[in-house]
């Protein structure tokens, strides 16, 4: 276990789930759907937070209802690996509404993003125009999503 890791109990556990499904649980109902009384639950809930454990209470939205109908994902090469030039990729990669998601990845490629745009169109302009003219970019390599399985928000984590 690492330093950093959380122990947490049944009744943590089955908050984060609770949580997980709808976070938008007054205190009150969440106590309830856990079988706690509403201090307890609410002192776990904050214990969970300043832990580092919850880290937001965020809203699930469908890009596709906003008009973006192409999702897909960009492995991005650097040429230079050195602080200084990752620091202003990964800046401009924070500053892009249209990249979802950016990790960090081991292998042939630096960085994976996870890009939505409305067009088929607009991502290949995207791409080109916006991605290939980042700082320190080498290649991209880009992947289709072609239908979305299991979304990260739903994903379930093994809580003992």
């Amino acid at each position: 276990m690492n330093e950093a890791d959380v122990r947490i109990d049944r009744a943590d556990s089955l908050i984060l789930n609770a949580l997980r499904s709808d976070g938008r649980l007054s205190s009150q109902e969440l106590a309830e759907r856990v079988s706690l009384t509403a201090s307890p639950c609410w002192r776990r809930v904050k214990r969970l937070e300043e832990a580092g454990v919850i880290r937001g209470y965020h809203a699930d939205i469908d890009p596709r209802r906003l008009g973006y109908h192409v999702m897909a994902f960009a492995q991005v090469a650097l040429e230079k690996k050195d602080a200084a030039h990752i620091r202003a990729f990964e800046d401009a990669v924070r500053a892009s509404p249209e990249i979802l998601a950016c990790h960090c990845i081991s292998g042939r490629y630096d960085h994976q993003l996870t890009v939505i745009a409305r067009t088929l169109d607009s991502f290949g302009d995207f791409i080109r125009l916006k991605i290939g003219t980042l700082p320190n970019v080498q290649e991209i390599h880009t992947s289709l999503v072609l239908k979305e399985v299991k979304a990260l928000a739903h994903a379930a984590i093994e809580i003992a």
